[in-house]
């Protein structure tokens, strides 16, 4: 069997990570469409 001291910590750290990407996602798209849509305005 494995012994699970070994990856106690890395529960943790997955998590943080996917938090991170999930909120540079959510960002990105906000600006991504905000910026779509100034750009539509502008020259639409």
């Amino acid at each position: 069997m494995s012994d699970d001291s070994e990856y106690e910590g890395f529960s943790d750290l997955r998590q943080k990570r996917v938090k991170i990407v999930a909120w540079v996602v959510i960002v990105s798209l906000i600006l991504v469409g905000g910026g779509a849509t100034v750009f539509a305005l502008l020259f639409g």
